[in-house]
């Protein structure tokens, strides 16, 4: 079945692309609908690989991913998210951009108990040729730029029935290099970081399940100094997900770029994505989404499936950018499962604990019931259930001793 999701996965994404080519003439007239939200701004700032998505769900769902943000691909998103992350994920990812530029990415994210952190890089070239005014080739090489990211998270306030609330923070290092023969002196560093918050809880849930159907996340992106006088590509952006049904989340986030230097960098206009990821199996899953950014709105199709130990994750992506000669705008992510650290085994190791807790109470062995409980609050603190049933019980303990006691003293 897992093979026949895979061969379902490249069938849909390159369907679509296909049916792309006939839809340019519709989108392009749909496009100009947008004409209104073109941005002169656009352009300002340096480092153009930090606004880029470089795959996974982030970009599926159209970038909007702040308060879903539940694969390596958070990088981009929200940097709380290393310490909510379900299991430990090496990622290797590589993005067809526009002709032959490409971006190349890696990222490695781990979680102990409350706390995440993970590592990250992305990579993008762009081979330049120059020619003089009689068509003659001047100068040959690469425009690149590197971006080394390193991450930190952690989690408060988890419980049973609370996802908590994390708070989470990327450091990063960025180089950008130009050969000297093409433009001399133009090679730059910049430091910049993300902070973020995400948090995950019930709202209004329709269907019964362990996993949230509700969250709320906001981050601060790329602040840091100048780089040869360009400003970085700093935005705050706050997003809401939600599940109606189990298998279906939608989510929405809202994007607003702000300048240090207003007067000679004025930041680009606020922007939003809408998203959609609806799981088909429990190992397949298709996301959708709307970027609208300038005047140049972006479709983007993507499709999961999961293996045993890893996944794929192949996203199509159509806006003006878009040359299907090339097969452009394509992106591919293989997801390596390293397990979750014992956490779901810990889980339910408590779980058992509660229920033979549960049970006992049940019978009238509240002695039994009130240990069982400890010792699934040893394994698991955060277990909720087993500390509610615990003083309940502690409760009947000691309204027994007293009954006990009056009944001596008559």
């Amino acid at each position: 079945m897992k093979r026949t999701g895979g061969i379902f996965l490249l069938t849909l994404t390159v369907s679509f692309s296909l049916f792309a080519a006939d839809f340019n003439d519709i989108y392009g007239d749909a496009a100009d609908r947008f004409d209104f939200l073109q941005d002169p701004n656009t352009g300002l700032t340096v480092f153009p690989i930090l606004t880029i998505p470089l795959g996974g769900e982030y970009e599926g769902m159209g970038t909007a991913y702040t308060a879903v943000a539940r694969d390596s691909s958070f990088f981009d998103a929200n940097p709380a998210a290393s310490s909510m992350m379900q299991y430990t994920e090496l990622s290797v990812m590589h993005n067809n951009w526009i002709a032959d530029t490409n971006i190349e990415g890696i990222a490695y994210t781990n979680r102990s108990d409350n706390i995440g952190y993970a590592f990250a890089g992305k990579f993008l070239y762009v081979p330049f040729t120059g020619y003089d005014y009689w068509g003659e080739r001047t100068s040959a090489g690469y425009y690149s730029e590197t971006i080394a990211i390193a991450n930190i998270s952690r989690n408060f306030l988890a419980d049973y029935y609370f996802s908590g609330v994390s708070l989470g923070a990327n450091l990063k290092a960025a180089y950008r290099h130009v050969s000297e023969n093409i433009a001399a002196g133009q090679s730059a560093l910049g430091i910049m970081a993300d902070v973020g918050m995400l948090t995950r809880f019930n709202f209004a849930k329709p269907y019964y399940s362990r996993d949230k159907n509700a969250a709320f996340g906001l981050t601060v992106r790329n602040v840091g100094p100048s780089v040869m006088n360009e400003p970085l590509p700093m935005s705050v952006t706050t997003g809401i997900a939600y599940s109606f049904f189990r298998p279906w989340i939608l989510a929405f986030d809202v994007t607003i770029p702000f300048s240090f230097n207003p007067s000679s960098y004025p930041a680009e206009k606020p922007g939003g994505a809408l998203g959609t990821s609806i799981a088909v199996t429990d190992f397949f899953s298709v996301q959708a989404g709307f970027l609208v950014k300038g005047g140049n709105p972006r479709i983007s199709l993507g499709s999961l499936v999961g293996m045993d130990d890893f996944s794929l994750v192949i996203n199509y992506t159509l806006d003006m950018t878009t040359q299907l000669s090339n097969l452009d705008r394509f992106s591919i992510a293989m997801k390596i499962n390293l397990g979750d650290n014992g956490r779901q085994e810990k889980f339910n190791r408590a779980e058992e604990l509660y229920l033979a807790g549960v049970d006992f109470y049940a019978r009238g062995n509240i002695a039994q019931a009130i240990e069982y409980c400890e010792k699934a609050l040893e394994i698991d603190p955060n277990f909720t259930p087993a500390r509610e049933t615990m003083e309940v019980a502690r409760r009947a303990r000691d309204l027994q001793m007293r009954m006990e006691e009056l009944q001596r003293i008559e």
